[in-house]
């Protein structure tokens, strides 16, 4: 289990090889390798984002997630709620070593309202090292860790009820 006492994300339980399979509907969701945004703006009218917090954090702040991250002096913490067609469709929360944050880049801490898939797909220079899926009880989540110009970040996010994931599981016929 994961969590933070200060997230808006509860805790959540990372799957391991020995859980059983994930429904394919729902691996497909999860294992998305392009812009989350962009799949969800295919089910809806509008996306948009609700930021909840944005600040510098410590890395005794981050619990286990700093294990997958590098030491750095501070870490730029950004969560927010991705609303389609003003439905709560996902709880996201981005930490973003400071040495990340040069050049262009800097411009992480000033997104505001902008999805981060918006920022991060519009960069040639975006890898992604991993994507672990997790679950919170029926709820479904992933963790990845990417890169910008080699650079990491660690987003996790958590798919909530009203999400289209759901829908796709429910005509899983697995």
């Amino acid at each position: 289990m994961s969590g933070n006492r200060d997230s808006i994300l509860p805790p959540l339980e990372w799957l391991s090889v020995q859980h059983p399979p994930v429904p394919a509907a729902v691996s497909d969701w999860l294992m998305e390798l392009g812009s989350m945004t962009r799949r969800f703006e295919r089910h809806c009218g509008r996306v948009h984002v609700e930021p909840q917090r944005e600040c510098f954090v410590t890395r005794d702040q981050l619990g286990e997630e700093a294990e997958h991250l590098p030491d750095s002096p501070r870490y730029w913490l950004r969560e927010i709620v991705l609303l389609g067609d003003n439905q709560p469709w996902l709880l996201g929360r981005t930490v973003i070593p400071q040495e990340t944050l040069t050049g262009p880049d800097l411009a992480l801490v000033d997104l505001g309202t902008l999805p981060l898939g918006r920022y991060l797909f519009s960069s040639n220079e975006l890898t992604r090292d991993y994507i672990h899926m997790g679950r919170q009880e029926s709820l479904w989540a992933r963790r990845s860790r990417l890169r910008l110009a080699g650079k990491p970040l660690l987003l996790t996010e958590l798919f909530l009820p009203a999400s289209p994931l759901y829908a796709a599981e429910s005509t899983d016929p697995e």
